[in-house]
């Protein structure tokens, strides 16, 4: 893969200063690159970096004024990070787009699969799949009965997608995420027991969704577990029965959600929260990490922190009282003591 300063510039729309036709193979950090390398800055804190590197080409903001020359060619744009960005999906949906065929080890069934999709080595999908143009299946998953996967999708290695599962287009779901397995419902017997729910839902996955690996999404008791499009799922993330995940919503690593709580779009979801079940969460809120949300939360554009969370600037006023908490204790039993001493003089 080898890509011009003006092609690059091109696909970001960015200004080149220096040689327009300076060739770039790969990308790297600034402080590994080489001269065959694209590298950016968008931290300043990595500024120091950018007078030491051997990047072939450096991406950088508009506004950033150098501070002394430098032998990169230079692209300036409006967001270095997510140009970047754009330049390593350009990168790999090249190298992803060169596979095609049908592995010999593969069981497919009956289903018809169009020229250009791939299918690893030992996957399965089941004679009632539908799979659409484009499609990349790895090796060794599993696609059940009635499943439909929209075009230009990728499902890489390990992954298990149960039966009558949707998942739309231009969708990536990484190694060995689970989708449709049953909802965590059990009912309580008198005897101590417990009889299982049969859970006979789906999960729909909208466009433009991004699953972790590792990550489960449970299919519903009735009806649909819904990710709705443009979320992003980090790994290890629990998704149980009848979730629903609003439009453009992203949920960092090791989250949990429980049973037919919709949280709203354009949420953000910090690692490790956790969400009781049957509640609602406006749009746009923030979830800090590691935090417990236990109540439904009405007012859209809130940030939340703790366990159980509430209004984060609330929570950090607590916690600078929690640290006095010592030094307070403290001065109420000195003046314990002298009201005694005085009640007895």
């Amino acid at each position: 893969m080898q890509l011009e300063a003006s092609e690059i510039a091109a696909l970001i729309e960015g200004k080149v200063e220096g040689d327009k036709t300076k060739v770039v193979k790969n990308a790297a950090s600034l402080e590994n690159a080489t001269d065959s390398d694209l590298s950016f800055l968008a931290n300043l804190k990595y500024e120091h970096l950018l007078y030491k590197t051997k990047a072939g080409i450096v991406i950088i903001a508009d506004n950033y004024s150098l501070k002394e020359n430098i032998p990169a060619v230079i692209i300036r744009c409006s967001n270095p990070y997510l140009s970047f960005g754009k330049i390593l999906e350009h990168f790999s949906k090249s190298v992803i787009k060169q596979k095609k065929g049908i592995s010999a080890n593969a069981q497919i069934n009956k289903v018809e699969l169009p020229k250009d999709c791939y299918i690893g080595d030992f996957t399965y999908i089941s004679n009632t799949a539908t799979i659409s143009e484009n499609v990349k299946i790895f090796p060794q998953v599993f696609i059940g009965e009635n499943v439909k996967i929209g075009p230009n999708t990728i499902i890489y290695p390990g992954v298990k997608i149960y039966d009558n599962t949707i998942i739309g287009a231009d969708c990536i779901i990484h190694a060995n995420a689970v989708i449709g397995s049953d909802g965590f419902g059990f009912a309580p017997l008198a005897n101590g027991s417990f009889h299982k729910i049969p859970q006979v839902g789906n999960v729909i996955i909208e466009d433009n969704v991004e699953v972790g690996a590792n990550t489960v999404l449970d299919k519903g008791t009735l009806g649909a577990t819904i990710i709705k499009k443009g979320s992003k799922l980090d790994n290890l993330i629990q998704i149980a029965h009848n979730v629903e995940i609003g439009e453009n919503t992203v949920i960092a690593a090791q989250a949990g959600v429980s049973g037919s709580t919709k949280i709203g779009k354009n949420c953000m979801i910090g690692g490790q929260a956790g969400f009781v079940g049957h509640i609602t969460i406006a749009p746009f809120t923030k979830i800090n990490a590691q935090s417990g949300v236990s109540k439904t939360v009405k007012k859209e554009g809130k940030a939340l922190t703790g366990s159980p969370a509430f209004d984060y600037i609330e929570n950090l006023r607590a916690q600078a009282i929690f640290k006095k908490l010592p030094e307070l204790e403290k001065r109420v039993s000195e003046l314990e003591k002298l009201s005694d001493s005085r009640e007895k003089t």
